[in-house]
């Protein structure tokens, strides 16, 4: 790489695709914003319509607190829905690993920690049972959880006596808790809200920071330096306007502990999809599994954690859920599977497998939870919801579906596409895989005809072959 590619690397000047860079482009670093737009829209629209509750900080907190445990089921279910597999046991997990953790504080003593070890260790072994005949049986995923859905709906039952169980205090504040107030200091916010909306700030800038820094290392073309400032200050000013609108809730109210683990959760998950080698397995499977397998890709043993993890966060969905509902009951976690499963899909992930991001999937999950509540402010009934619901899910992936059998560009492929890289890197495909999948096949070459009137000549044999010896 010369220096002359790496000060040309930036471009100057304006341009609209600029734009589209800032908004879901290849030059920006988070994929989702068409997405995002829509969310910002609803939020909007409601905002007007219930005169303002919908931004108010005790209904913001409450959405988070409401919801928390179908947007963690979401970060499991897009890795199992870019397997290309579906998992529709996740609420009945999450109920029966609820009723064990409740039942071993209240009849068996255990403290809440080691209830919670309990829990995640029994998440893990259901996931491993369901794991097994998925990926070494070789019994559909679809097959394998609709039994798991049916058996640990009743297991949750038999447990529970159909009855619920309470759970202690200490217990309740993984669900119900909130980040803690600072005393002595007078000011009208919660302080350790507005300390993790100014480190989530600052960590947003840094990451811009280096994703300009190894373009340019790379000698890849990067957007202005202006595109990159107002795209950072905008989302800036939207973390700092959500740590604000958190910590000015009523007194004892802040950022909900529920909260705090889904962002713990987005963040190493968002790692593990993007930057290791299991994540790109996982892409890679979903995206061609022969492709994989030739590749030297151990699907099966993919598949296997993929399912198993899918099960830990379904118990730590339901542990999350008991401890906000302060019990445990027969008819926790009904219907969760689908919200998850919906959450996905709107985040922008693919029927066929092979695409979808976690953070698609958080914003697909905000969707669903501001339609609910938005609708619920304005006193529609639960049967509007419901319809509202399935048309946004059937719109969203009818329009994406739509698009590409009419040969148009794909919304998901446009969200996930990169900018062809220049320099030495020039010839080298650096398109995410789930994009790759969203692309037209190459066409294949013309078939030869079986009576072709063209042939080819033979090359002239040598005369020296048919020659007798001593002959000249």
């Amino acid at each position: 790489m010369t220096s002359t590619d790496t000060k040309t690397s930036e471009r100057h000047g304006f341009r609209f695709s600029d734009i589209r860079g800032m908004f879901g482009g290849g030059q920006s670093t988070a994929r989702q914003f068409g997405i995002l737009g829509s969310l910002i829209a609803i939020i909007l629209i409601f905002q007007i319509f219930s005169d303002g509750l919908t931004l108010s900080p005790g209904n913001v907190i409450n959405v988070m607190q409401q919801y928390s445990y179908i947007l963690i089921l979401a970060i499991g279910m897009v890795m199992v829905i870019i397997m290309g597999h579906i998992d529709l046991s996740v609420g009945s997990v999450a109920a029966f690993v609820g009723i064990v953790v409740a039942k071993s504080m209240s009849e068996w003593n255990l403290p809440w920690w080691g209830a919670i070890l309990l829990g995640l260790g029994l998440g893990a072994l259901v996931g491993a049972w369901q794991g097994l005949w998925v990926a070494y049986v070789g019994v559909p995923a679809f097959i394998v959880t609709l039994a798991g859905m049916l058996f640990f709906r009743g297991a949750n039952q038999w447990i529970g006596d159909s009855i619920s169980v309470p759970v202690p205090r200490e217990f309740v504040t993984i669900g119900a808790g909130y980040l803690p107030e600072i005393a002595g200091i007078p000011i009208p916010y919660n302080v350790p809200t507005l300390i993790l909306g100014v480190l989530a700030a600052a960590w947003l800038v840094f990451f811009e920071w280096r994703t300009r820094r190894q373009q340019k290392k790379m000698g890849s073309e990067r957007a202005p330096l202006w595109v990159s400032v107002v795209k950072v200050v905008l989302l800036c000013a939207v973390i700092l306007g959500a740590a604000l609108l958190f910590g000015s809730g009523r007194p004892g109210t802040s950022f909900p502990v529920s909260g705090i683990i889904l962002l713990a959760l987005v963040i190493l998950y968002s790692f593990v999809t993007n930057h290791t080698v299991f994540g790109r397995h996982i892409y890679a499977v979903g995206g061609n599994r022969q492709a994989a397998k030739l590749s030297g890709v151990k699907d099966r043993r993919v598949d296997f954690f993929v399912m198993m993890n899918m099960s830990v966060l379904a118990a730590v969905a339901g542990m999350i859920f008991v401890a906000r509902s302060q019990a445990s009951g027969p008819q926790d976690g009904n219907g969760w599977e689908l919200d998850a499963i919906a959450a996905v899909f709107i985040g922008g992930a693919a029927v066929s497998g092979g695409i979808g991001t976690v953070i698609g999937s958080i914003i697909g999950g905000l969707v669903m939870a501001f339609l609910n509540n938005g609708m619920q402010l304005l006193s529609f009934g639960a049967d509007t919801v419901q319809m509202v619901k399935g048309a946004v899910l059937l719109v969203a992936v009818g329009i994406d579906a739509y698009n590409k059998q009419q040969g148009r560009p794909s919304v998901l492929g446009f969200l996930t596409k990169r900018r062809r890289p220049t320099g030495e890197f020039a010839g080298i495909d650096t398109t995410p895989i789930g994009a790759r999948a969203m692309e037209a096949p190459p066409a294949a070459p013309p078939a030869p005809s079986p009576r072709s009137t063209t042939t080819q000549t033979p090359p002239a044999a040598d005369d020296s072959a048919t020659k007798e010896p001593g002959s000249r």
